[in-house]
């Protein structure tokens, strides 16, 4: 683990941990009637919390390149998680327009 600053693994760390919380916030939120189509942005958020633990991985082990598959996967799943996450603010506010 010694390829990442202590300052870096903090950050690295940390985020994963907002993520995963601001996704439990948001499938929270998703439970009011107002809200519920809020419920597909928590699920759209699932990608990139798989990605950056993809990453954290990698780094856990030093950056071995027996697991370099995990960067390419990093890679595709935050492709993917960024396409599902417009998705599901392009279906919010598609939705919020007939609230009007």
């Amino acid at each position: 683990m010694h390829e990442l600053s202590l300052g870096t693994w903090l950050i690295h760390i940390s985020s994963v941990i907002e993520w995963i919380y601001a996704i439990f916030i948001i499938n929270k939120i998703s439970n009011s009637e107002k809200y519920k189509t809020f419920y597909w942005l928590s699920l759209a958020m699932i990608p990139n919390l798989i990605s950056a633990m993809c990453a954290i991985t990698w780094h856990i082990y030093d950056n071995q390149e027996a697991l370099y598959g995990l960067v390419t996967l990093q890679g595709i799943l935050t492709f993917i998680g960024n396409s599902t996450l417009a998705m599901a603010t392009i279906y919010i506010y598609k939705t919020s327009l007939t609230y009007e």
